[in-house]
């Protein structure tokens, strides 16, 4: 039997006992197990009492995973007897540890939060329709050829849309300023890249010649040396280029697609957007349906949970850093941030993430929801692998064969939102 107090909303107390007959067994378990390796003078190898080991050795020389097993037995049969579901590893502290005695410790655990449900079944949402225009059509026509464009050398002034090859220096006053220097960089003239009024004042320019473009930095740059500041460019052009569309006819159709007239051509591309199109409006429905399935809901979310998630975002994060070259020190050094506006900046994030799982784990036991071979295969479909490698049915199906319980997850997600949206009203 166990005793169980409630600490908070959220997180209780267990007083534990483990009986002395039952430490004792273990420590004679263990000493039988591991006392030979012990030496100890005026003994043979092996032959030393127990005791004795563990007057030189210490008290819990035989503490191994024989106890590790013993506590978790007794937290776990805890949590049976008074059916809680735990959600973080419990914090246990030992207050007595004897043979006479035996084991007590407190185990301090928090649980699972309680979720109260809302409306989740017949909820109403809009769907959008959208029609592909001959707008659309054109615009992905175009995109394409942009895609195949090739670099031409043009000797003319600068134009908007160039691209231009330059020297640039920064002066601030007299003073060449650090980080404002640059040889032989390649600029596309209207791209923004720049601060505002730089390439602008560049259209015109022609190759060789040198011009002083008057800047201001924006009042809130990150160099604080340089916001607001008023600054001089020294510019010098080296090379002007456009990029050279090709026509858009069947020489174009043939050898980029396995059409051969224009015609049919853009009956494909309108085929794929629209696919597109309604692929987008499904996914944008569900999102409305699950999405209001979990602001119906209600839980209260304990404080140990957001923080654990939010250290594993930030670990995440670090992790991401660490595979560009760089650590999370220098990134908070260079964003002039502190490792507590991280946090906060990551809470609402975890915090709306955390309700997401909760109440959509909720949904799934209220409807005892399983997933089907539909299911699984959509899940398959959805994973990064098969979306780069463009998976055929074929090796969908090979995947399923051989990977299913990779997909586990997934696919339970998968029949859940479909079940919310078989509920829905469209609108």
């Amino acid at each position: 039997m166990s005793e169980l107090t409630k600490i908070e909303n959220g997180k209780v107390r267990f007083e534990l006992r483990i009986s002395a007959e039952e430490y004792t067994k273990a420590l004679n378990s263990a000493y039988r197990r591991l006392g030979g390796k012990y030496t100890i003078p005026g003994f043979r190898k092996g032959k030393a009492p127990r005791r004795v080991i563990e007057n030189s050795y210490g008290h819990d020389v035989f503490w191994d995973n024989e106890f590790d097993a013993l506590v978790q037995h007794a937290y776990s049969e805890a949590l049976a007897e008074h059916n809680v579901t735990p959600e973080l590893q419990p914090k246990i502290v030992f207050t007595e540890v004897s043979e006479e005695n035996g084991i007590a410790f407190t185990a301090e655990v928090v649980l699972r939060p309680e979720v109260k449900l809302g409306q989740y079944k017949g909820i109403e949402a809009e769907k959008t329709e959208y029609n592909v225009t001959d707008e659309d059509v054109n615009k992905e026509i175009d995109r394409r050829r942009e895609s195949m464009a090739r670099t031409v050398n043009v000797e003319r002034p600068v134009q908007e849309g160039d691209t231009v090859v330059l020297d640039f220096a920064g002066f601030l006053g007299e003073e060449q300023f650090e980080g404002g220097t640059a040889e032989n960089y390649s600029l596309k003239i209207g791209s923004h890249t720049f601060i505002p009024g730089f390439e602008e004042q560049m259209v015109g320019m022609n190759i060789g010649e040198t011009r002083d473009l008057n800047v201001t930095f924006p009042a809130d740059y990150q160099a604080e040396n340089l916001a607001g500041k008023d600054v001089i460019f020294k510019v010098t052009v080296h090379s002007i280029s456009v990029d050279e569309l090709p026509e858009f006819d069947a020489d174009f159709v043939q050898d980029t697609s396995e059409f051969d007239t224009v015609e049919d051509y853009t009956a494909d591309v309108r085929r794929e957007l629209e696919e597109r199109a309604a692929m987008n409006v499904k996914n944008d429905f569900i999102n409305k349906v699950v999405q209001t399935a979990i602001d119906n809901a209600e839980v209260e979310i304990h404080e140990d949970i957001i923080n654990e998630e939010i250290e594993g975002q930030i670990q995440h994060f670090s992790d991401q850093l660490r595979s560009l070259g760089t650590d999370l020190d220098g990134y908070l050094e260079y964003a002039n941030l502190t490792i507590d506006d991280i946090r906060a900046d990551y809470r609402k994030g975890a915090e709306s993430n955390l309700k997401s799982q909760y109440v959509l784990l909720a949904i799934i036991e209220a409807e005892n929801i399983q997933p089907n071979e539909d299911n699984y295969r959509n899940a398959i479909r959805e994973s990064e692998a098969c979306r780069r490698e463009h998976w055929d049915d074929a090796r969908i199906e090979e995947e399923l064969a051989g990977n299913r319980m990779r997909y586990a997850s997934a696919a339970l997600y998968d029949a859940t939102f479909s079940m919310l949206v078989e509920n829905a009203v469209a609108k």
